[in-house]
């Protein structure tokens, strides 16, 4: 179990699964493929009727979210995020890492409708980012990690904002009401967790958010979220860590599978439109720009906690990964349009290629120098 809790593993298998995906997308298995994700598993007493696919990308991102929900309720009460003053460089570098990003694909696709994909470049993968980090960035000092972790933590935190505020129709306000009661008590309960009945009580209370969130018109990643918040810190932890493991072996894999069946001889036969190039751009440069200014206007008014700028420009390359939330809302911001959403899906893939290697190279130079500086104090 260590091994699938590991930054590199998790790293490894999002890979693994994407670069699966696009083969089978681009095989002669690929209208099975295609097929059997597009085939629908409804409820009907509960009222649902989801294709495979989004059992994946509604159902099970959302358990993802609340594991990163978990995760910043820890850093917001114990970690890195704990007082304003720690919080101040991280939340500066998240949003001018969102700002720029989604200015520079404004910028490029101005047109209706296909401008709707500004939030696809704002997103950085927790899991894939700090996995590249630990696979290549192994002397870097752990100030490092922590600042790429409190920095990716709210900048999900934002991309939760965008999904509830901007992909959000229909909504079914009774459905939502009922939901928040049903929330309350889960959490209430997380203080009182004595014995298996409970636990099950804990398990059903959660499955019934997330239905009533989902027939309530929000992106039921939300219910994830809204439920991580709410529970107990003791005993989230001891979620997170049962259920980790089987988010990095199986879930953010089997999302990333999904997300990339995407076949290329669909696009037309004229280049590659807008909508690439600006994810492409966006994803790796935009974030550098926003992420390393946001950074330094905060560092301007709190010099102590400034990070060196080598560092920082590791932290800011490593944040251009977008990849799973960046290929969610990519989804959401293109959904009905198969052209649009191929186009975005190979941009987000491409970009965040692109900031894997110029990150990757940053923190392997930096991981470089710090060995090198710490020799000598190793040979004392």
């Amino acid at each position: 179990m260590q091994l699938l809790r590991s930054p590199q593993f998790s790293a490894i298998a999002l890979l693994v699964a994407a670069a699966l995906g696009l083969a089978v997308a681009n095989s002669p298995w690929a209208p099975a493929a295609h097929a059997i994700r597009d085939s629908h598993a409804s409820i009907p007493w509960l009222g649902l009727d989801l294709s495979l696919g989004h059992w994946v990308t509604d159902g099970l991102l959302a358990i993802f979210f609340f594991l990163a929900a978990v995760e910043l309720k820890h850093e917001l009460r114990h970690g890195e995020l704990n007082s304003a003053r720690k919080a101040l460089v991280p939340a500066a570098a998240a949003v001018g890492g969102v700002i720029v990003p989604a200015a520079i694909f404004l910028l490029l696709v101005p047109q209706a409708g296909l401008s709707d994909g500004w939030p696809i470049p704002t997103a950085t993968d927790i899991a894939f980012a700090l996995g590249v980090l630990a696979l290549v960035g192994r002397h870097l000092p752990t100030r490092v990690r922590a600042l790429l972790l409190a920095l990716a933590v709210i900048d999900d935190l934002i991309a939760i904002v965008i999904i509830a505020f901007f992909f959000t129709d229909d909504v079914r306000p009774l459905a939502l009401l009922a939901a928040v009661p049903v929330i309350l008590l889960f959490g209430w309960l997380s203080y009182r967790v004595r014995g298996p009945l409970v636990v099950a009580a804990l398990i059903v209370l959660a499955a019934a958010a997330w239905v009533l969130v989902a027939l309530g018109g929000i992106h039921p990643t939300i219910a994830g979220v809204s439920l991580g918040l709410i529970l107990a810190s003791r005993v989230g932890e001891r979620t997170r860590r049962a259920i980790e493991p089987w988010s990095n072996a199986i879930i953010l894999p089997l999302f990333a599978f999904v997300a990339t069946l995407v076949t290329v001889p669909n696009l037309s036969v004229t280049p590659l439109g807008m909508v690439f190039w600006a994810i492409v751009i966006a994803l790796p440069v935009g974030k550098i720009i926003g992420i390393t200014g946001g950074a330094l206007i905060a560092t301007s008014l709190n010099k102590r906690d400034a990070p060196p700028i080598g560092d920082l420009l590791t932290v800011a390359a490593l944040g251009g990964i977008g990849f799973t939330v960046s290929l969610l809302m990519n989804e959401l911001a293109f959904a009905g349009n198969a052209e649009a959403t191929t186009e975005g899906t190979l941009g987000v893939l491409v970009g965040s290629v692109i900031a894997i290697v110029v990150g990757g190279t940053f923190a392997a130079v930096r991981s470089r120098s710090y060995f090198r500086k710490s020799r000598p104090t190793s040979a004392q």
